[in-house]
């Protein structure tokens, strides 16, 4: 609720506001969030100037709901414009909300109103201290393959080779990614993204972490509770090797699952970060697309934020009632902002 201003000659006022960590079990390990939780009295331009003030990928400003059946409804800013959709500010700010008290109508699912329509937020193991949070996959509003002139601006801006690309796809689901399917998880590992050039276009890549002939070569580690290694270093990194170029079908039975089934990384140019740490929007679009074409399995997991020192991990899985992008939050900051 909006509270008083500081003092009477003050213009301004203090709204409750939480910092969120996204995809992480532990603090600062995910993708920040900045959750205004009663932005009733902000105008747009308010908005972005605190979300450009906060310079994290997004911030978000929970409103009271204007469609029948949703919970609350929530306006999405990354650091220079408003999105319809984004993936880790819907988790984050689920989260927020119910950590402040927020009572869903439905029980264990938030239905979250946005520009894209309405989305659902299925609580996880309600009964857990901190339950996980899924939402639903939204559909695509843009599909099918990428144009030629822009798969080769995104492999030569990236560094790729023709060769390294298995499959391409428009992903557009609220941001309008354009969407690669590499060999292997190395060769996501090993981009140098040249943003200079990729300006104008938003790049997600994914690969598989294979086994070796000989077997798994990864340890049994847990990406969701793994230090984070320093970030644009590659010190840690257990190199896989040249698999040379994978056909879709062998995906499955080469995956190693550790330190999870798939690499993931987002390239935003322009924004506040132009390499996002952990992205909902993208998996929840790679998994759309690979599910739905039996490129993937039905339930995968997601390690991404590797090479900007953080270990973001994502769970995919379908069931009958839709395709869901789960993941942990914590709240790192809880107290308010200041607001005109």
């Amino acid at each position: 609720m909006l509270a008083s201003a500081p003092n009477q000659d003050s213009p301004y006022a203090r709204v409750h506001f939480k910092q969120v960590d996204v995809f992480s079990a532990v603090p600062y390990l995910g993708n920040a969030l900045a959750v205004v939780l009663d932005a009733t009295h902000l105008d747009t331009e308010t908005m972005q100037r605190i979300a450009q003030w906060t310079n994290l990928s997004e911030t978000t400003f929970v409103l009271p709901p204007t469609t029948a059946g949703a919970d609350y409804r929530v306006r999405i800013f990354t650091s220079t414009t408003e999105l319809p959709f984004a993936g880790h500010p819907t988790l984050g700010t689920a989260h927020a909300w119910l950590e402040a008290g927020g009572v869903p109508a439905a029980g264990d699912v938030v239905v979250q109103e946005c520009e894209a329509g309405l989305i659902e937020v299925r609580i996880e193991d309600p009964d857990a201290a901190a339950p996980r949070l899924a939402l639903k996959a939204p559909q695509f509003y843009r599909t099918g393959p990428l144009e030629d002139d822009v798969l080769e601006w995104a492999v030569t801006g990236l560094g790729l080779r023709m060769d390294d690309v298995v499959g391409h796809q428009w992903l557009a689901n609220g941001p309008q990614w354009a969407g690669l399917l590499l060999r292997d998880a190395e060769t996501v590992l090993r981009i140098e993204p040249d943003f200079a050039s990729l300006e104008g276009l938003e790049v997600g890549v994914i690969g598989p972490h294979l086994e070796t002939p000989s077997g798994n070569i990864h340890t049994g580690r847990d990406p969701r509770h793994e230090a984070a290694r320093p970030s644009g270093t590659r010190a840690e990194l257990e190199p896989l090797p040249d698999t040379g170029a994978i056909s879709m079908g062998a995906f499955a039975s080469a995956i190693s699952h550790v330190p999870a089934d798939y690499e993931v990384r987002a390239f935003c140019p322009g924004e506040a970060l132009p390499e996002d740490p952990v992205t909902g929007s993208l998996n929840a679009g790679f998994a759309r697309w690979l599910v739905t074409e039996n490129l993937a399995a039905p339930s995968f997991t997601v390690r991404q934020g590797t090479r900007v020192g953080r270990a973001g991990y994502v769970q995919v899985h379908q069931d009958e009632a839709g395709l869901w992008i789960a993941g942990d939050c914590l709240t790192c900051i809880d107290g308010s902002v200041l607001v005109p």
